[in-house]
């Protein structure tokens, strides 16, 4: 049997770690990933899909992503379940990611890194 998702999409927001059970390390992005035809509008649609990374790719990922920036995630489909208050089952499905590639960066916030350790050379 065969579980593999591949993505290329943009970070919706800057990703943040979260540290749990001592050592483990987490972090969950939002990816949003164009389809590949237009709507009805003459449009993209867009995807916006929940990738979890775990330990040194999460590490790293938010050591050097940001909101904007391009990456390529492999990895595979996770699905879970819970019932609400209501008795009703709710699946939610999530790519654990098991390796990142960082395809490109947002150009505003290297502008704003680079006007920053430029600024602190002229202190």
């Amino acid at each position: 049997m065969l579980n593999n998702v591949i993505l290329v999409g943009r970070l919706t927001a800057n990703p943040e770690i979260v540290e749990i059970e001592g050592a483990k390390k987490v972090t969950t992005v939002i990816l949003a990933v164009n389809r590949n035809f237009k709507n009805a509008d003459g449009l993209y649609d867009i995807d916006f899909i929940r990738c979890i990374l775990w330990n040194s790719v999460a590490s790293t990922t938010t050591e050097y992503c940001h909101a904007g920036d391009v990456i390529g995630v492999k990895g595979r489909l996770q699905t879970s379940k819970y019932e609400d208050e209501n008795k009703k089952t709710h699946y939610i499905t999530d790519v654990i990611a098991e390796r990142v590639t960082f395809l490109s960066t947002n150009k505003k916030h290297e502008e704003v890194n680079e006007k920053s350790s430029n600024d602190k050379k002229g202190e």
